[in-house]
């Protein structure tokens, strides 16, 4: 194919990439909303450089005329996730939408591959709706943990210095790093409970400190600079060691400050 015809033919792969981008991490503001723990921590996209698309078609004997067909993974979506038992509730996730259809699926959690990695992918078909009319593209999606993707990406990283020929003294020290990733999940989804609680102790303050802080920029902006000193120094005593019930009380305070102004 020509530049200007690639350029063409990868037009829906881009758009199915941002639209696929955009719903997954909708996901994962829906859960944040509802102040629940959201299993989509967060979401990457990309489409194959041209180069990467004719040296796989040529690597699996693609006619370039099928490769739309054939080619499952022109349009690739990473979504991370903090635990591993997250990995499943991400892939229910999937199965249960209506506005992709699932080809099949790969778990390479519970049947690692030998060098050592873990993900689960899924290729999915996805409608994309463009001026000449409807266009079904194929995409895949990876499902993995923050520790699976930091070793897959340093693997990819080795396989294309190496060409796909890293020596074997470099691979052994891959897999023994695999696994290492591996327990580092087993370990954290032992104490899931507290990490969740802690991020959600955190998100509770930074959401306090926010309002707090609008509120002594509003108090300032009505010329009510005494209040707002004082409010603004009380509130950089509890940012280090305060506790949520002293910043809830500080928010109210200076909601009742603003209430005798407006």
């Amino acid at each position: 194919m020509a530049l200007v015809e690639w350029k063409s033919f990868l037009i829906p792969y881009y758009q199915a990439v941002e639209e696929l981008k955009v719903k997954f991490r909708s996901i994962r503001t829906e859960y944040r909303n509802k102040n629940e723990y959201s299993p989509v921590e967060f979401i990457t996209g990309r489409v194959k450089e041209v180069s990467s698309i004719i040296e796989k078609a040529n690597k699996f004997s693609i006619p370039l005329d099928r490769i739309q067909y054939d080619m499952e993974d022109i349009a690739g979506i990473r979504i991370m996730c903090q635990f591993v038992d997250d990995i499943e509730k991400v892939v229910q996730l999937v199965r249960d939408r209506k506005d992709m259809q699932i080809m099949y699926e790969k778990d390479y959690v519970t049947n690692v591959k030998g060098s050592g990695y873990r993900s689960y992918h899924m290729i999915i078909k996805y409608p994309v709706n463009m001026a000449r009319g409807q266009v079904d593209i194929l995409a895949e999606l990876q499902i993995r943990t923050l520790a699976m993707n930091f070793w897959a990406t340093i693997e990819h990283s080795l396989n294309y210095k190496y060409k796909h020929d890293i020596p074997e003294n470099i691979k052994y020290k891959l897999k023994n790093a695999a696994d290492a990733a591996f327990q580092l999940d087993e370990q954290m989804l032992e104490i899931k409970d507290e990490i969740k609680d802690a991020q959600k102790l955190f998100e509770v303050k930074s959401s306090l400190v926010s309002n707090i802080m609008n509120n002594i920029l509003t108090l300032s902006s009505l010329g009510k600079f005494s209040e707002s000193t004082r409010f603004q120094a009380q509130l950089s005593r509890l940012l280090e060691e305060g506790e949520v019930y002293e910043l809830n009380n500080l928010l109210m305070a200076t909601e009742k400050a603003l209430d005798k102004y407006r």
